[in-house]
């Protein structure tokens, strides 16, 4: 309709029916009203990717997604250095700031997947896991002896 642009459309909500729309949503069908377009640019957003663009052409709208690996990797470590603070990121290898990186952006991670992650034995993995807690940027969930112990970031 004339009322959603593509301008607006992130913000505007509009139904053709509204009342069917309203029972669908009391019936747990659908969960809110443009819930899609507000999750496309929350998805891209929380991947550090570029916002979606949108184009109007007369009868149609047509969504173009970018998803530039490169540049996704870059703002991930540019969000970890960011949140942990310049001072201690400059002081890591880059071993620990791989390491680093991947927690502050995927959560609670076990060492074997840290392992394969970086391509290093258990032994360097858990010395460099060792530095990281010992500079408060991670903690340990479990014993040292327990395999399945992960490792989390302080920082939200």
């Amino acid at each position: 309709p004339n009322m959603v642009t593509v301008e607006n459309i992130q913000y505007t909500r509009f139904a053709r029916n509204p009342k069917i729309s309203r029972v669908l949503t009391e019936f747990g069908w659908v969960r809110e009203l443009n819930e899609g377009v507000k999750r496309i640019y929350a998805d891209m957003k929380g991947l550090f990717l570029d916002d979606p663009e949108l184009y109007d052409d007369s009868n149609q709208v047509r969504l173009t997604l970018y998803n530039n690996i490169a540049v996704r990797k870059l703002r991930q470590e540019e969000y970890a250095a960011s949140s942990v603070g310049i001072d201690k990121w400059d002081i890591l290898d880059d071993i620990e700031r791989q390491l680093l990186t991947y927690i502050v952006n995927h959560g609670a991670t076990g060492r074997a997947k840290l392992e394969k992650l970086t391509g290093k034995s258990h032994n360097t993995v858990v010395r460099r896991m060792n530095h990281l807690m010992e500079l408060e940027l991670v903690k340990a969930n479990g014993s040292k002896s327990d395999p399945n112990r992960t490792y989390e970031s302080f920082i939200k």
